[in-house]
């Protein structure tokens, strides 16, 4: 058998066989490296862990509630939006363009086109209120509405096919 194909069953390894043109003994300090590093990286988690523990104690005996942080972020956040190049060059453009002759222009034919859509709506509602009120004042309405009363209402006595109105006899 090669020697580069035997099983790598080091501390910690998975136990299959070495990678390609990687020799027993390399892959022995790589392993080495590999503890070191994930123990470091243990290790500064433990003193992050305590800095932000110590950091939050004294932003408690300050008085700093994490609601003002959280504003202090999001006001120094937008200031910094607001002095980036990306918004300066957004803003400069939007008032050039709220300048120009086509926006004027479109603005105003959108303010004419909003009131004549408008004075449209007004009249089509006053048409229709008024075609239902002659509806109402009709006779064919009156006749059909004394039916309807008649059939809901049981007569002229005002009790319906439960009894008298407000009764819940059904109940």
């Amino acid at each position: 058998m090669d020697p580069s194909q035997r099983d790598f069953t080091m501390d910690g390894a998975s136990g299959g066989t070495l990678p390609p043109g990687l020799s027993e003994e390399e892959a022995l300090e790589m392993q080495i490296e590999l503890t070191k590093v994930e123990d470091e990286i243990q290790t500064l988690r433990q003193v992050l862990t305590a800095k932000e523990r110590h950091a939050g104690e004294l932003r408690r005996r300050l008085g700093i509630s994490p609601l003002a942080e959280f504003k202090n972020n999001i006001s120094k956040g937008w200031q910094e939006v607001q002095s980036s190049n990306a918004y300066l060059t957004a803003s400069a453009t939007l008032d050039d363009i709220s300048h120009s002759d086509a926006y004027k222009k479109t603005q105003e034919t959108l303010s004419q086109a909003g009131q004549m859509t408008s004075s449209a709506l007004s009249t089509m509602g006053s048409a229709i209120r008024n075609r239902f009120g002659e509806m109402r004042n009709s006779n064919t309405f009156k006749s059909f509405e004394d039916k309807m009363s008649k059939v809901v209402g049981g007569g002229s006595n005002g009790e319906g096919p439960q009894g008298p109105p407000g009764s819940n006899s059904n109940f």
